[in-house]
């Protein structure tokens, strides 16, 4: 069993293939306003403004959250998650998204349960069943001193606090997954021998690709859902490998991976998949 792996995702863009905030504006009408506003205030402060736009029209929390059932999600996901869950892994999720959309998700696909801890922005029905949406930090009041993170919400400080929660557990070896440059940020907080699973081709990839060498943990990039299986289950299959010197022993203990992935990720695995630079 993989008990002691704790297993961080990013929500937009990595569980669903969309963001969240601009999938709901969208597809309830609200892009123009939004676009309009955007320059005017803070991203988190914007999206509360417009679940109260969207609400003054008519729309209820029964539109947002079937709105936000039919965000794109791969079901190849949606298998690794529940995998990786059976086999005792410590899924959480670390997002700038809110927690309604989230759980709102993966209840929908049967997912919410395989997590154990959801770090996002706050957000709640008020009296008159608006949804309200607040920082996860409240920049209003002090910073959290990151320059590399939106100011509501610093993932590396997060990751960090994290760990230390967990210290009395025992050594716990952390993988995260993500798209945006604020997982990078998480990513700087990752020791030698855990895992950076970035999107590739998108911002934490960039950022990745200009400052390779800041990373300690081994980096496994992912282009797609396949190949995101294929990495996050191979992830967990290496951490098995280390830990039991039993060949019989691994080989009933081991997740299967798609063939047609199995061996080019493992022979990445072996290659200690590092950024050229």
């Amino acid at each position: 069993m993989a008990n002691d792996v704790v297993f961080v995702f990013d929500f937009d863009k990595t569980i669903i293939d969309c963001d969240s905030d601009n999938w709901v504006v969208e597809e309830l009408g609200f892009n123009d306003l939004f676009t309009q506003l955007l320059p005017t205030m803070p991203w988190n402060s914007l999206m509360d403004r417009m679940m109260m736009e969207i609400h003054s029209q008519g729309k209820t929390i029964h539109d947002i959250a079937e709105c936000l059932k039919r965000a794109p999600i791969d079901p190849t996901i949606i298998s690794a998650i529940k995998s990786a869950h059976a086999f005792g892994c410590d899924l959480r999720i670390l997002s700038d998204a809110n927690a309604f959309f989230i759980e709102t998700v993966l209840k929908h696909h049967g997912i919410l349960d395989c997590f154990k801890e959801i770090k996002t922005n706050p957000s709640h029905i008020d009296g008159e069943g608006r949804l309200r949406i607040s920082p996860y930090h409240d920049f209003n009041s002090s910073s959290h001193g990151c320059k590399i993170c939106p100011p509501n919400m610093c993932k590396g400080a997060i990751l960090e606090r994290m760990r230390a929660s967990l210290s009395a557990e025992g050594k716990k070896r952390f993988v995260h997954a993500g798209d945006g440059t604020a997982d990078f940020c998480a990513g700087l907080k990752l020791e030698e021998g855990e895992y950076l699973l970035p999107r590739k081709d998108f911002p934490v990839w960039d950022v990745i690709c200009k400052n390779p060498m800041l990373i300690k943990a081994n980096i496994r990039e992912w282009s797609n859902w396949e190949e995101f299986e294929a990495v996050l289950l191979d992830t967990i299959n290496g951490f098995l490998f280390a830990d039991d010197s039993s060949t019989a022993a691994r080989a009933d203990q081991v997740i299967p991976v798609d063939c047609k992935f199995q061996q080019s990720s493992i022979s990445a695995r072996q290659s200690a998949l590092r950024v050229p630079h």
